[in-house]
């Protein structure tokens, strides 16, 4: 098997062409975009056409609250009720692997998740992945996760916080369609571009657009794996049709086990925008990171609305480690851990500080606005597990009222990938 173009996790420099069984790279967090049949990992297997790789994933939450007699109040308008409960937030199977009697890198991916909100079982991201070495860039064709925002795009088991900021909520978790995407290293430029449609997934809970198109583009002015040190920079954009000519906005207040505490209900709309920024920037052990953005709604004949929100997080490992930077989808990675705690270490622990807001009220619609402030610890106990410790303060403006409320949360993540 002949290594093609492709980019390792921990370096941007392109893995050079030779002759089979001479390159020994380190593997990358996600063994797809390695091309080598040398070094598979315990979970993963070669075959006489392609590698196979089995995966597991597991996320359960518990979740308190400490609510305001003002956001008891809202509860009751809202005809909801907060109560200290555990949930499984999701069970995933996962499998991926490498073509090898093809040239060209082709590679596959399946996965199938029990949702634990909805009750049901699920196609995740499934597909095919070819490389286009010519042009420094991938091809994916299939259900993914559309290209917009980092943390949307990041494996739902690594960001730093327990959840994706509010804002991203009106944006699908996943889409079926292709996209294409790549990285030009000497200009450190970077792109994402989809193209997604309903046709496949008419009636999955994720299908709320007839179609939609969506660009993600950046740049890496910095970006040393040596030192460990980063900055991305990237601009998202997305223009769509809503299913239908209708759309509802609703949102968790990040955390999984809690109701839709703000809620746009149904309203017209003919066609959607959204655009967005995104800032991080890692050192070592030290992480800084926003994103921003605007949701647009407009109406041929009704109204046009434009909903805001955005975050900001400071992520510092005490012990420490760090999330690798991937220049394959120019993602942060899993955090790696050098000594876990059942071979004589304490794993990794890291402090994450962030807050949030997104604001449903736009004329007409008053769905509310609800900010949050989380301190949370990760203990990467290994490289499999994680636990998480979670407390966020939280305040919600509905209802002509304003009432705060506070979580007290822990989960426990299981990660085989």
């Amino acid at each position: 098997m002949r290594p093609f173009d492709l980019y390792s996790q921990d370096t941007t420099k392109i893995l050079p062409n030779g002759t089979d069984g001479l390159v020994f790279y380190p593997r990358a967090a996600d063994t797809v975009f390695i091309n080598k049949k040398h070094d598979l990992a315990p979970n993963e297997f070669e075959g006489e056409y392609s590698t196979f790789r089995i995966g597991l994933g597991y996320i359960g939450d518990f979740t308190a609250y400490s609510q305001s007699s003002t956001f008891k109040q809202q509860m009751d308008s809202a005809n909801l009720e907060l109560n200290p409960n555990f949930k499984t937030r999701d069970f995933r199977i996962l499998g991926s692997g490498r073509f090898l009697k093809i040239k060209r890198y082709v590679a596959w991916k399946f996965a199938y998740m029990y949702d634990g909100d909805k009750k049901i079982w699920m196609l995740r991201e499934s597909g095919i992945t070819i490389g286009v070495p010519e042009l420094k860039s991938h091809v994916f064709i299939g259900r993914t996760k559309e290209g917009y925002s980092m943390i949307k795009v990041m494996n739902g088991h690594s960001p730093w916080a327990n959840e994706r900021q509010m804002a991203l909520d009106p944006i699908p978790i996943l889409a079926d369609g292709i996209k294409w995407f790549g990285y030009l290293p000497k200009q450190r430029l970077f792109w994402n571009l989809g193209y997604y449609n309903d046709f496949i997934s008419e009636g999955q809970s994720f299908s709320t657009f007839a179609w939609q198109g969506v660009a993600r583009i950046g740049w890496v002015p910095i970006n040393n794996p040596n030192k460990s040190e980063v900055l991305h920079i990237a601009t998202n954009l997305r223009y769509g049709k809503p299913l239908n000519g209708k759309f509802t906005i609703k949102s968790r207040p990040e955390s999984n086990p809690t109701p839709h505490l703000i809620n746009t209900g149904e309203f017209l709309t003919d066609q959607s925008t959204s655009v967005g920024g995104e800032i991080f920037y890692n050192n070592k052990r030290f992480t800084i990171g926003t994103e921003a953005m605007v949701h647009n709604f407009l109406a041929d004949d009704g109204e046009d609305h434009h909903f805001f929100g955005g975050n900001v997080l400071v992520s510092f490992f005490f012990t420490g480690s760090n999330r690798p930077y991937n220049t394959v989808g120019n993602i942060f990675g899993f955090t790696k851990v050098r000594k876990p705690l059942f071979k004589g270490g304490i794993g990794e622990i890291e402090g994450i500080l962030s807050l949030s807001t997104f604001n449903l009220n736009d004329g007409s619609i008053k769905g509310g606005q609800f900010w949050r402030g989380t301190a949370m610890v990760n203990w990467y106990l290994t490289k499999i597990i994680r636990w998480e410790l979670i407390y966020g303060y939280g305040v919600l403006d509905r209802y002509h009222l304003q009432g705060n409320v506070q979580f007290f949360e822990t989960r426990i993540q299981f990660t085989i990938m």
